[in-house]
């Protein structure tokens, strides 16, 4: 992963997953584990390798790398308890993905797997977040799950809480494998408990002997992060932006009956510029986004 962002300018990673399945009406989410135990599914299973196989291909034919994610946003251990799925599930995830990679035709170090986990609680509710000692102990098991089960990094994903992500930082370095933590952003370039980004990545930082590979930011629209505004040396570890279609805030966007979107120009055009500008090398899509995003930034990304 670290030689993979030395070299590269421009690095692909998946648009929405679970907003395309619980949209297509072909499959039913779990209550609890949401996508993750579609694996064990027929239908399941062809509807994720559908997704996942029409984001690789846009960059597969962009020669560019791809980095894809785990369904494993919800798979903590509390959930998986209370369920009837295998406790392997993590694991399983994770041989859905390799077994997706084998079947390519391209250098698999052109590709690469995340373990994703998420906060326990409401990704928009940083008042619900852990302390950094609950956190530590609450996420390990999950984490370890997918460190073992031979994932090419760990990325905590839609953290709503510097705190939290303190103790997952803690849990993920004592597995010496690279991670990643993405942060929730307001429309103001803050995590969503008001804390600023250089404070927050400097917290992280300081938390653990083995840092965070690199931020990234998730479930927000591009120009939430409010760039010129930040501190230079922020983007020295701003690694990567999974965008949300639209510009609305949370709180309108949680629970729409409708598909919200900007126009995909609009939002690839934003998207380029934080790589051309910044150098944020890590570009992939949240709520809202499909294959067309995607292919806008592979499509236009001539002048990087």
């Amino acid at each position: 992963m670290k030689n993979l962002l030395e070299n590269n300018k421009l690095i692909l990673m998946e648009a929405a997953i679970i907003e395309q399945l619980r949209r297509s009406g072909k499959v039913k989410l779990h209550p609890a584990l949401v996508n993750t135990p579609l694996i064990y599914e027929k239908t399941g299973k062809a509807e994720l390798t559908k997704i996942y196989q029409g984001y690789l291909d846009i960059a597969l034919q962009a020669e560019i790398p791809f980095i894809m994610c785990t369904p494993t946003w919800r798979a903590n251990q509390a959930r998986v308890a209370d369920s009837d799925i295998a406790p392997s599930i993590n694991t399983d995830a994770a041989s859905f993905l390799q077994e997706l990679r084998d079947e390519q035709q391209a250098d698999k170090e052109m590709i690469k797997i995340g373990g994703m986990i998420g906060c326990k609680n409401d990704s928009y509710k940083p008042e619900e977040g852990l302390s950094a000692a609950e956190s530590e102990q609450f996420h390990s098991w999950q984490i370890d799950q997918l460190a073992q089960a031979g994932v090419d990094f760990l990325i905590a994903a839609t953290l709503p809480s510097v705190e939290e992500a303190k103790g997952i930082a803690r849990a993920m370095a004592a597995t010496a494998i690279p991670y990643i933590i993405s942060f929730v952003i307001s429309r103001d370039g803050h995590v969503l408990d008001s804390t600023d980004l250089m404070t927050a990545v400097k917290m992280i930082d300081a938390e653990t002997d083995q840092k965070p590979l690199g931020f990234m930011i998730n479930c927000a629209y591009p120009t939430f992060l409010c760039a010129a505004g930040q501190p230079t040396k922020l983007f020295d570890r701003l690694i990567g932006y999974q965008a949300n279609a639209s510009s609305l805030d949370h709180c309108d966007l949680d629970g729409a009956d409708q598909l919200e979107t900007e126009i995909v120009t609009d939002w690839g055009k934003e998207m380029l510029s934080l790589n051309r500008s910044y150098g944020i090398k890590i570009l992939g899509g949240c709520c809202g986004t499909g294959v067309e995003h995607l292919r806008y930034i592979t499509d236009n990304r001539a002048a990087l």
